[in-house]
């Protein structure tokens, strides 16, 4: 978390470019994702390869493992692999993402609570735990409400809010697409830094979600990701400056509101 702090200082964004690979060319998907990073590099607080999208290839390992070594070393590099599993077989996804992949981070599915989520929080690596993400399923088990008060999507960041006072790598995955769900969660985690999806194509409002999700103390705490945008564009760097001087006119009007 200290890289990504220093990363999204130094580089001035909260821009997160996900890396969604699609073709059927080993070499032409291999080409435009090396292209996308180098054009990107400059305006990325981070990178989150989204797991499925390299298992889908028969050289996806290997694919991983090349975009590890075209990512400058400072930007911090996310594995979104939603992993959820407990005991030794969370020991070897983690493995699988810190040693064999050299992943900076990982998100990770808390349905089996924190046995889930301990395997992967070693004091170098970040950890993104879903709360509420950016779907919008007719059955979300997120929205039930406990009898305790809250609903489940609460309880998830409470656990990850007690547990960050030991592991302070620890964030949570909050979609774009429920700016007041954002903001529910910025005040019950005013710390924690967020993992935000779904601005663009699924339907997130960029500004709705800053206001909601920017720490209005410092304008860090957030990172938005964005795929198909910035993947599909014929200048991908075009596409990343733009979207980051409109992510930091925002968090601007939001610190300055908060003043």
């Amino acid at each position: 978390m200290e890289q990504l702090i220093r990363r999204a200082q130094s580089s001035g964004s909260l821009l997160c470019v996900g890396l969604d690979p699609v073709g059927t060319s080993e070499t032409e998907v291999a080409a435009r994702l090396h292209g996308v990073v180098l054009q990107t590099a400059e305006f990325a607080a981070a990178f989150k390869p989204n797991l499925a999208f390299f298992l889908a290839r028969p050289d996806g390992v290997t694919l991983l493992q090349r975009l590890r070594e075209w990512i400058p070393a400072d930007v911090p590099m996310i594995l979104d692999g939603k992993f959820g599993d407990i005991a030794n077989t969370a020991d070897r996804y983690a493995a699988f993402a810190y040693d064999v992949i050299g992943a900076d981070g990982v998100t990770v599915n808390p349905y089996m609570g924190d046995d889930a989520i301990l395997p992967f929080a070693r004091p170098d690596k970040a950890v993104f735990v879903l709360a509420k993400t950016s779907n919008k399923p007719a059955h979300s088990w997120q929205d039930e409400e406990l009898v305790r008060g809250g609903t489940v999507s609460d309880f998830s960041a409470d656990v990850v809010q007690q547990l960050s006072s030991e592991h302070s790598g620890l964030g949570l995955v909050v979609g774009a697409t429920n700016s007041e769900a954002l903001a529910h969660l910025r005040q019950r985690c005013p710390e924690l830094w967020f993992l935000v999806p779904g601005v663009g194509a699924q339907g997130g409002d960029l500004a709705a979600t800053v206001r909601a999700g920017c720490r209005p103390s410092d304008g860090l705490g957030l990172l938005i990701n964005t795929s198909r945008s910035i993947w599909q564009a014929v200048d991908p760097g075009a596409a990343a400056r733009d979207l980051t001087q409109q992510i930091n006119a925002l968090r601007t009007e939001r610190v300055s509101d908060a003043v």
